[in-house]
């Protein structure tokens, strides 16, 4: 078997030389990147087999460059971040992570979950990765209905349990308009009256506010004047 490679990707090239020091010990080979867009430059050149991934860095953050890497590829991808908050752990497994290791870590720890998830993915081989009922991608917002988040842009942003209903409609029907009053009623689950334009009118801007980067230019939620909402559909 060919040795495998593992792309270490760190701002700080005091952690990438030492992780990477680690790994040619243990009889990797590495290629080193100190920001998102590096890591997708080398992954363009190199067969890499294994990615440690930190997630905040400069010009592409972490969670953004696997967002894109997902994709296409199924390499196995460790989070490597001191950032201990819940949000950042299911936002890097809701995008695609296999695993997440906090700073500062265990050299032995480290090394024997690298191990773990290079057996698995060479045993399951390096196809590309299903279709996943759970989980609903458009462009850079994705939507998981098992866990009931939305990551935006790689960020987990935070819904009502009304918006997240309203956006999950809009995602699992992209390009389809639907009306004030349609809206109302599957989301609501009453019976529409004249004030329910209103409402959802507040309840669409609310969402705007947190998943669009310009609410007042949105890429993802549009009007449809005279009509009503949709979500606009992107690879």
């Amino acid at each position: 078997m060919d040795t495998e490679t593992i792309l270490v990707v760190d701002d700080n090239r005091e952690i990438v030389y030492s992780i990477s020091e680690l790994l040619k010990y243990e009889g990797y080979q590495v290629v080193k990147a100190y920001d998102g867009m590096e890591a997708l430059e080398a992954l363009e050149r190199e067969k890499i087999d294994l990615i440690l991934l930190d997630v905040m860095m400069p010009r592409l953050n972490g969670l953004s460059a696997l967002m894109k890497l997902r994709e296409k590829s199924r390499i196995p991808v460790i989070i490597l971040s001191a950032k201990t908050e819940e949000s950042d752990k299911v936002s890097g497994l809701v995008l695609g992570a296999d695993d997440y290791v906090e700073k500062p870590y265990q050299p032995a720890e480290l090394t024997a979950r690298i191990k773990a998830h290079l057996r698995r993915y060479h045993a399951w081989g390096e196809e590309k990765p299903k279709a996943d009922e759970d989980r609903i991608v458009n462009g850079g917002l994705v939507l998981d209905k098992k866990q009931r988040v939305v990551i935006v842009e790689g960020e987990e942003v935070r819904l009502t349990a009304t918006e997240y209903k309203i956006l999950e409609l809009l995602m699992e029907h992209p390009g389809q308009i639907f009306p004030a009053e349609q809206i109302y009623e599957m989301v609501w689950k009453e019976q529409a009256d004249y004030a329910v334009e209103n409402t959802v009118m507040v309840h669409i801007r609310h969402i705007r506010e947190k998943v669009e980067i310009d609410s007042k230019k949105p890429r993802y939620v549009k009007v449809v004047w005279g009509i009503g909402y949709k979500m606009e559909k992107y690879s």
